[in-house]
């Protein structure tokens, strides 16, 4: 009997609520090819999960929610971009000519 116990931290981020849960590892599995995992904390996103870091029991709980902070910073926020300016199709010497308030030439 395992005796891991799984732990969730509710954190609200720059206006946005982030919730992690952290499993138990599993041993590897030769037949399936599978490598084994460690216990490890994962953020769950709409029914799914996605690996944060390995569990380390001996983090207290301002420094792992501090740790699950940090990392929702670096990966769920994007740094912001600036667009590049819209280019502007080039246009011929004759369009521009009839490209005119007046009219056609």
């Amino acid at each position: 009997m395992s005796t891991f116990k799984s732990q969730q931290r509710r954190l609200t981020i720059r206006g946005r609520a982030f919730h992690f849960v952290s499993y138990e590892g599993r041993p590897a599995n030769p037949k399936r090819g599978e490598d084994a995992a460690p216990p490890m904390w994962y953020l769950m996103v709409e029914g799914r999960r996605c690996p944060v870091f390995p569990c380390d029991a001996n983090r207290s709980e301002v420094q792992l929610d501090a740790a699950l902070s940090d990392w929702a910073i670096d990966h769920a926020f994007g740094a912001v971009e600036a667009a590049p300016p819209p280019r502007r199709p080039k246009r011929s010497a004759r369009s521009r000519a009839a490209e005119n308030w007046w009219g056609p030439h």
